[in-house]
């Protein structure tokens, strides 16, 4: 069945996307193929993620067959092993001023500015302040420092870049000098450099940033994330995808990348050498044809790099951000939603070997389910974490072991220690009287947290 235009659900009905979650085949016939381990299709994927486009709503008879398959599937390519990553988040600004419409993490940059007087609840950390983070909590045992921060206009990215963005006439490259801010971000390479302290695997630069760090340049992104790695960047986060496709990214997000430039972006990256991570945003104005697309692109980039560790759908956590206070959603995805995006991830990325559930997304009960959904990772420690928080989550900002114990042995499940790229991984004795990390550089065994 051919896409037709659709009409999103926003008061004023003025958003209209031509990609529909129509197929012209059953149910019956995607899971079937997924049973068997056939590549899936982005019909299959609608026909699984909407149990069915030959009747509204979610069928929870079939959900319960389709939640079946991906943990069957989970079984086979991983185990029972439950991972997570003994990590820090330090983001290094809020000051943005992309206006992404899903967002709440960043503050209008100009309140930044040396002469704007009120109190704007953002901040910037220079150089030093990051690295000081960083040294304390690798004395805790992080194996991962992971950083995504705002787009501020004086970030640029070595000074060879600084001097480009101060000398151009140009007035479209988002640029200002650091000395019109109250505080000086320094340059990405200054805070990476920062930040890498002690052989902490740094987890940073996402393609929206790439993009940042080479404008009003006719560097490639090869070129940025070489410097970027020089400079001590192990992994690239696969954030700023949100949806893969153009017709939503032009409601959500229309100050950033395109899709192809994200995927420039990210295979450059991996052309480098730099692994990555991939994510989804869902649970707005897409539907599950728009996430089906998503999946294949993610699908179609690890066939062509294979440097992507792991999947994360992130759900769409709604209440204070421009999006609900202008009315063009009333909330985020529903239960079933989440649960299928998980199972009909893991059945159709057949080349990621690792999904994950997000705890800060879907709280620790639900969490957990995810993880009988086809997800075998369960995040990290963080430590710190903005972004969830100022968008309204309320699922907390950090995580012990002994709690990542206690959860996964609760469902049967082994909870295992890894670092960020899978390679190393400590299976973990939940009976022990002392749980702390043993991956990271400095890691003794002590908990993180007292």
């Amino acid at each position: 069945m051919p896409d037709v235009p659709e009409t999103v659900g926003t008061p004023d009905g003025s958003v209209e996307f031509e990609h529909r979650p129509t197929t012209a085949q059953s149910f019956e016939n995607a899971l079937a193929k997924a049973r068997n381990g056939t590549r899936l299709t982005v019909d299959d994927a609608v026909e699984l993620l909407t149990t069915g486009t030959d009747r509204d709503g979610i069928d929870h008879y079939r959900k319960e067959q389709v939640l079946e398959a991906a943990d069957r599937r989970r079984a086979e390519v991983v185990g029972d092993e439950v991972t997570f990553v003994a990590n820090l988040n330090n983001n290094v600004t809020t000051a943005c001023n992309t206006g992404c419409l899903f967002c709440n993490f960043k503050d209008r940059s100009e309140q930044f500015r040396s002469d704007y007087q009120e109190d704007h609840g953002g901040f910037t950390k220079t150089p030093s302040e990051s690295r000081e983070i960083v040294r304390d909590a690798l004395d805790r045992g992080i194996y991962e420092v992971c950083s995504v921060s705002g787009l501020h206009p004086a970030l640029a990215l070595d000074d060879e870049h600084r001097e480009i963005l101060e000398t151009s006439d140009r007035g479209d490259l988002n640029y200002r000098s650091p000395d019109e801010y109250e505080k000086d971000p320094a340059t990405y390479c200054e805070q990476i450099r920062a930040m890498n302290v002690g052989d902490v695997h740094l987890h940073s630069m996402t393609p929206e940033e790439a993009y940042h760090a080479r404008r009003g340049t006719d560097w490639s992104y090869e070129e940025v994330y070489g410097r970027l790695q020089d400079a001590g960047l192990d992994s690239v986060p696969g954030t700023a995808a949100e949806i893969l496709v153009d017709e939503v990214r032009d409601v959500i997000c229309p100050g950033k990348i395109g899709t192809d430039e994200w995927l420039e972006a990210m295979e450059a990256a991996a052309s480098v050498g730099l692994d990555m991570t991939s994510t989804m945003m869902y649970g707005h104005v897409e539907n599950e044809r728009h996430r089906a697309l998503h999946l294949q692109r993610i699908r179609d980039l690890q066939d062509r790099t294979g440097a992507i560790t792991e999947f994360v759908p992130l759900s769409f956590v709604h209440e204070e951000t421009p999006l609900y206070e202008r009315g063009m959603v009333d909330g985020g995805a529903s239960i079933d939603e989440d649960e299928l995006l998980i199972a009909v991830s893991r059945l159709f990325l057949d080349n990621v070997d690792h999904i994950q559930s997000s705890w800060v997304k879907y709280g620790d009960t639900q969490g957990l389910k995810m993880l009988t959904c086809g997800a075998d990772d369960f995040m990290g420690t963080i430590l710190s974490e903005e972004i969830t928080k100022r968008a309204g989550g309320d699922y907390g900002e950090f995580r012990s072991f002994q709690e990542y114990a206690d959860m996964i042995t609760a469902i049967g499940r082994t909870p295992v220690e890894r670092s960020t790229d899978y390679e190393q991984r400590r299976v973990i004795d939940p009976d022990a009287d002392v749980l702390g990390p043993q991956l990271g550089p400095q890691a003794d065994g002590t908990p993180l947290l007292d």
